[in-house]
């Protein structure tokens, strides 16, 4: 699908992720992406894929509280 696919700002914007971390989760494997020339392009159906499941785990991430 030729609309599917969507510039690494165009994902930023979609999922309020910083471009260069949009980036990373292309070279870790979790969104498919491709380069076209010199322009980094993002599948957004995988995009959205991740955003739901990332949804799904809840607010798991980030610093956690100090235990004493």
């Amino acid at each position: 699908m030729v609309d599917d696919w969507i510039t690494t700002q165009e994902a930023s914007k979609i999922s309020g992720y910083h471009p260069e971390s949009i980036r990373a989760l292309i070279r870790q494997g979790r969104i498919k992406g491709r380069k076209f020339l010199i322009v980094w392009q993002v599948s957004r159906s995988s995009l959205l894929a991740y955003l739901r499941e990332q949804a799904k785990r809840g607010d798991k991430r980030g610093r956690k509280p100090l235990t004493n």
